[in-house]
């Protein structure tokens, strides 16, 4: 900025600018780009003549020497102006349509006896886009960050380190800087400057728990510029700014064997797991000299996305391009009774979208997703890793009017509850919410608060091996609503019965059982009370029942429900 236009030429103070690291894409995106050429008019081809008279500006056939070296049809140009004509014979091009638009091209004039013919091509363009699939793609913006000490060290995917120092002043928020090489960074306790070798692009950053080393992963080598994507290089122990290696410290790098780039990192109990696109390594701290050692502990493998992966029981569990998998000590493939259902509707072009996470309240661990119509998350599936059990469901505002799809998850070990972080088109409001899960029984994420609709279905059953139909006449649904906050709340018991194998669910029967005890005012039962059977009457030769809720203020838990069924012939 010059000075005359800040200070109006009274040479005052300079300005000093703060500049922003770019966010980024939200989301994957192809930039398919543009054909090559002139933006509008023309193209000159190779065959020409000469008009055989002068014309006018209103002619429709024009007449030249010879047509032999002219396509049968197409356009032609005469000095500035741009013709196209639908036939030709051996001296006449027939059919003409005068003065074309196009930048470069002229109106229908006048044109002299043996004036320059030349063969064309009119476009207004610039060229023609690529075909889909053929571009360049481009990530979304990811975010890598790990606290050394109270500050932190944080990379966007693919750009510098950058450093984040806790300052003396509570009031002073502006402290990211730039981590590079010969960089003087401010901490609370001085200026530390780095060293010439520290990396200028990464994939990913970590600083390790017990040794306190800053690893970046995808990083550029020594004194190279040039980004490799399987190269991890580390500080020396207790310093983010020396990079170099010396007998005097304990810097140094390792470069992966198997896959193509280092996808992301997890530090676990004893060891930090590196994953590839095609390997999972096992990173152990030695000590001098050699420092960490690198072991292949699978190979053939996939992950989705640097966020896909969670830790949980000492446990981690990884989703991959078309399984889930679990690393205990050995790598395994986790069954799933998902399998089917996500990976034949998912859209891996934003897998690095997808995040897990845990819930340990709940032996939980959470995946995010994205469906196959959706470039935002939509989707999730959940592992219980106690009871071995799979469940799954969408982010769909409980309205039906939109999606609430979570881009972070931080589990109960800060706060009370799970938190998580939405796309915030809820209830119309466009700004990002933060949101309790396991907190409350109803969804307070719009205004008023809705009921969540809660169900769960079993799966067929039936009498010995089918060939008879059973008939229920009465459940004892072992069902209780503690948690509740309303008078007598209500949940719906559902028999779903089928005639045969294969066919559709009949006709259902859909008793109600209701609390006998008010929940809005007691919290303290003796005994929990609440309707101790109910009575049906359903056939069939397979049934199902479902167990669901969709009032405000109620919350369930279901025991061992049973139910009374005889044979009843077999048709």
């Amino acid at each position: 900025m010059a000075a005359n236009s800040r200070d109006g030429g009274n040479g005052g103070a300079s300005d000093v600018g703060a500049y922003q690291i770019t966010t980024g894409n939200a989301i994957y995106t192809q930039n398919v780009g543009w054909g090559a050429g002139t933006w509008g008019g023309v193209i000159v081809g190779t065959a020409t003549n000469q008009l055989n008279g002068a014309i006018n500006s209103s002619v429709t056939t024009i007449t030249v020497d010879s047509t032999s070296s002219f396509a049968a049809s197409g356009n032609i140009l005469i000095d500035s102006e741009n013709i196209s004509y639908t036939s030709k014979n051996s001296t006449e091009f027939l059919g003409c349509t005068r003065g074309l638009s196009g930048t470069g091209s002229g109106a229908a004039t006048s044109h002299a006896d043996n004036a320059a013919v030349v063969q064309s091509t009119s476009f207004t363009g610039w060229g023609v886009s690529a075909p889909a699939g053929q571009g360049i793609g481009e990530q979304l913006r990811l975010w890598s960050q790990s606290n050394f000490g109270e500050d932190l060290i944080f990379n966007p995917r693919g750009g510098a380190l950058y450093y984040w120092a806790n300052s003396a002043s509570a009031n002073t928020f502006n402290r990211g800087q730039y981590l590079g090489p010969s960089t003087a960074v401010v901490t609370k306790s001085g200026t530390i400057t780095t060293d010439a070798y520290c990396p200028t692009v990464a994939n990913f950053v970590m600083v390790s728990d017990a040794s306190r080393f800053v690893l970046a992963f995808g990083v550029n080598d020594y004194g190279s510029i040039v980004q490799d994507p399987l190269l991890i290089r580390w500080s020396d122990q207790e310093s983010f700014a020396t990079w170099f290696p010396a007998v005097t410290n304990q810097a140094g790098s390792y470069r992966l064997s198997h896959g193509s780039q280092i996808i992301t990192a997890m530090q676990t109990r004893q060891e930090i797991l590196v994953l590839t696109d095609s390997a999972i390594y096992s990173m152990q701290y030695l000590g001098p000299p050699y420092v960490w050692s690198f072991q292949i502990m699978g190979d053939n493998i996939s992950i989705a996305g640097p966020n896909a992966i969670a830790t949980a029981n000492n446990i981690t569990y990884w989703m991959g391009t078309d399984k889930f998998y679990m690393y205990s000590g050995r790598v395994q493939t986790l069954p799933s009774t998902l399998r089917e259902y996500v990976y034949n509707d998912i859209n891996l072009d934003q897998s690095y979208q997808f995040m897990a996470g845990t819930n340990e309240g709940y032996n939980e661990v959470w995946w995010q997703y994205c469906s196959s119509n959706s470039n935002v998350i939509d989707r999730y599936v959940i592992y219980n890793h106690l009871d071995d059990v799979w469940y799954y469901g969408d982010w769909v505002n409980y309205t039906g009017t939109a999606y609430q799809g979570r881009t972070a998850w931080l589990d109960s070990a800060l706060r009370a509850y799970p938190m998580a972080a939405t796309y915030g088109v809820a209830g119309g409001n466009t700004n990002t919410l933060l949101v309790y899960h396991e907190n409350g029984v109803d969804d307070g994420t719009v205004n008023p608060a809705v009921p969540i609709v809660a169900q769960v279905t079993s799966s067929d059953f039936d009498i010995g091996d089918g060939h008879n139909f059973g008939f229920v006449w009465r459940l004892i649904p072992d069902l209780t609503f503690d948690g509740s906050n309303v008078n007598q709340p209500i949940a719906m018991f559902t028999v779903l019965p089928r005639a045969n194998s294969g066919a559709p669910y009949g006709n259902a029967n859909n008793p109600d059982v209701v609390s006998a005890q008010n929940y809005q005012n007691t919290r303290t039962y003796a005994v929990q009370q609440f309707t101790q059977q109910v009575y049906v009457r359903i056939r069939g030769r397979q049934m199902a029942f479902k167990v669901s809720s969709d009032e405000l203020g109620v919350q369930w838990q279901l025991g061992v429900p049973r139910i009374d069924i005889r044979p009843d012939g077999r048709r």
